[in-house]
């Protein structure tokens, strides 16, 4: 961002913040200065400085009566290396536009107490608590000063209480053990689960109940899992979506999973807990005496029917298998009986809501590469209500049956539409990135049939640089989907970006290979305990047929991946016969028998891989025999190798031995090593770099020097 734009928008946030009434920005915090950029392109290409340029928005929330809607965006600076999120408020209709916090404190996380105010975080206190303000930005006061920071909050129905999530200390984790030892660093575990995604687990998240004047939150809080060594929500992702207040406000429903260390890490078995606001007592709704029980792996995300007689969550029928079919589970209050509603949808639900009356619920179910919209009444009949190109990725109601949603595509970044149920036409509400998206020259995206190896039908996405010209030859990327369990769908990603990767140039072939989601559970298994067998052979069917195009330069073939992705590209590069002429692998696994013995979430090896590599068994024997590292001395391709150091899912010992066996190969390699980042990248600084090295290794390998 130049000097000039950074006056523009430091006098454009300081009128802001007058016209609010909220003059806390700082002239020397550099936080002030992050805001939406006015980008000019000049040549229709997206570039990674372009993508870092766009606002991403967040949560959205509607207010009761409907006709208005708060959502936060977050902007980043990649001079300062840093990120800044404000929270908007529109109306029903997508008018009338209003930027409400103009500080230079982040704030975000917007929940409507009624029609007129709106609840919020911010750290503008010193710690992270839960202020107010009214619908114009005006009139902020603090609610709670808790002594620690408020990670989430969700208000009663009646506004008289608020459930605040806060951390308390682990006991299986010890620091700081010596008081003659201030600066020792070390800690202490003695049982598994010492870690998780990037952190070591030093604190659990526990919900907090505390009373709610309409003024203040109560200094008085109730742990509603007082003297337990467990977390709710669940770690890393879960968040303020895994509680949910009954219509009464006398129960509230959690999600957790009732087990520490080994026994934790070795099961996904977590239950939805209804706890009594008068009495304290907790009872579990998923393990119930004399009724089959189908819910042993993740029971979460609990949601009352606005009448109270009813409650739905999502629910994994088996223990260990965090990729089990994810189905809609609705429990009758009353009768005590529950039953899934999904039987007939041979998928995932991915988020839900009831419709008022109570009648029906809607959801967001991974299907056919997309992730489309879908109604279902308490019989189990399932009728679809949009299935448009594009990925839906949350859920509120908006006024005359109108779902307000998120949505985004291969071609667009995340905006809010409303969605007509009657009808399942969307439109359009926010414009976040219209002023860049403007300016770039559009992609094309084309679903392709390819016949597999075992004479099978498998969506491929095919997307295309702008101004294609089939009577020329392009680059061709072959994308290896990570999960293992995650469907290729219409995701926009701000580092794995198909449109960015067109722009420079190249054709991007994604397949939605064996053990993906959306195209039935049959599909979906058969990549447990056989990595190296018919996926493997999906991704190659894939790119052979695209390549028989005569667009596609068969001679100049890439294959890129991440997580599982790295797995395929270290597998492939040993595997190949010759069509890839560069690979590149981010936090891939590259040892199997290193990654059992590594990662921290143990249920995934044991289902996946078999169980351990001293385990006496088919599957184990099979995984582990065909481990990429094996398979080094085929290796006779240019490989870039990159992970995080903060990645506990996959460690970076897994890159540094990929690149290194490489070199003592006598191939070509580089490794790129984040010291700051996990199994993602997540500071603008470094995205910058990840796609300039991504790129760069690329076209090194795949351009004619005449391009």
């Amino acid at each position: 961002m130049n000097n000039r734009l950074r006056a523009a928008l430091i006098v454009v946030l300081f009128a802001v913040a007058a016209a609010l009434g909220v003059m806390e920005i700082k002239k020397n915090d550099s936080k002030s200065n992050i805001g939406r950029s006015n980008v000019t392109i000049t040549d229709g290409r997206l570039t990674p400085e372009i993508l870092w340029s766009m606002g991403r928005i967040g949560n959205v929330a509607v207010s009761p009566d409907r006709k208005k809607i708060a959502y936060q965006v977050t902007y980043y600076s990649v001079k300062e290396n840093a990120s800044h999120t404000v929270i908007y408020v529109m109306d029903e209709n997508g008018e009338n536009v209003r930027l409400l916090t103009g500080s230079h404190y982040s704030e975000h996380s917007p929940a409507w107490i009624d029609n007129d105010n709106i609840a919020f975080l911010s750290s503008r206190s010193g710690s992270q608590q839960i202020w107010r303000m009214n619908a114009s930005g005006r009139h902020r006061s603090q609610l709670s000063s808790t002594d620690r920071d408020v990670q989430g909050f969700l208000f009663s129905p009646d506004n008289s209480k608020v459930i605040m999530v806060m951390g308390v200390p682990n006991p299986l984790v010890r620091e700081h053990q010596y008081d003659d030892l201030p600066e020792a660093s070390g800690m202490v575990a003695d049982d598994l689960m010492f870690r998780h995604w990037d952190s070591w687990v030093t604190e659990l998240p526990h919900p907090y109940m505390a009373a709610f004047d309409g003024k203040s939150v109560s200094a008085k809080v109730t742990d509603l899992l007082d003297g337990e060594p467990y977390e709710s929500p669940m770690l890393p992702f879960g968040g303020i979506e895994q509680f949910s207040w009954s219509p009464d406000s006398r129960t509230v429903a959690y999600t957790c999973r009732k087990k520490s260390g080994l026994e934790y890490a070795k099961s996904t078995d977590s239950d939805i807990y209804l706890y009594d606001v008068e009495t304290g007592g907790t009872r579990n709704i998923c393990k119930i005496d004399g009724q089959e029980d189908r819910n042993m792996g993740y029971d979460t995300n609990p949601k009352f029917s606005s009448d109270g007689q009813y409650i739905a969550w999502q629910s994994m029928e088996r223990d260990g298998y965090e990729s089990d079919r994810n189905r809609l589970y609705v429990m009758d209050l009353k009768a005590g009986r529950k039953w899934s509603v999904s039987e007939s949808f041979d998928s995932n639900v991915d988020d839900f809501i009831w419709r008022p009356d109570r009648n029906y619920l809607y959801f967001i179910g991974s299907w056919q590469g997309c992730m489309s919209l879908f109604m279902v009444d308490l019989d189990g009949n399932v009728i679809t209500v949009n299935n448009d190109a594009c990925d839906y990725n949350s859920l509120a109601w908006g006024n005359d049956a109108k779902l307000i949603v998120t949505r985004q595509s291969m071609r667009n970044a995340t905006e809010i539409y409303a969605v007509d149920t009657k009808r399942g036409l969307a439109g359009k509400l926010s414009h976040e990135n219209d002023h860049i998206f403007s300016q770039l020259d559009n992609i094309k995206v084309e679903a392709r049939s390819v016949k597999t190896t075992d004479g099978k039908d498998m969506l491929t996405w095919v997307v295309f640089p702008p101004d294609f010209d089939p009577s020329k030859k392009y680059p061709t990327l072959l994308f290896c989907e990570g999960g293992p369990q995650s469907m290729v769908s219409q995701f926009w990603s701000y580092r794995w970006n198909f449109r960015i990767m067109a722009a420079q140039g190249y054709i991007v072939v994604a397949p939605n290979r064996r053990g993906l989601p959306g195209f039935g559970q049959k599909w979906l298994e058969q990549i447990s305990g056989d990595y190296a067998g018919q996926c493997m052979e999906d991704l190659l069917a894939a790119i052979d047929d695209v390549s028989t195009e005569p667009y596609v330069d068969s001679d100049r073939l890439g294959c890129v991946g991440a997580s599982f992705g790295g797995y395929s590209v270290y597998w492939l590069a040993g595997h190949h016969d010759g069509r890839f002429k560069a690979f590149i692998a981010h936090d891939g696994i590259f040892n199997c028998q290193q990654q059992f013995v590594e990662t921290e979430e143990m249920w995934f090896p044991q289902w996946d891989l078999g169980g351990p590599y001293w385990d006496d068994n088919d599957i184990a024997r099979k995984t582990y025999a065909s481990s990429p590292h094996l398979f080094i001395d085929k290796w006779d391709t240019p490989i870039l190798c990159i992970h995080g150091e903060k990645d506990y899912r996959i460690l970076y010992s897994q890159a540094v031995s990929a690149f290194q066996a490489a070199r003592l190969r006598g191939v070509p390699a580089e490794l790129l090593l984040f010291p700051d980042e996990n199994h993602w990248v997540l500071k603008p600084q470094n995205g910058i770099l990840w796609q300039r090295t991504y790129f760069n290794w690329l076209d090194k390998w795949l351009k004619t020097e005449s391009e």
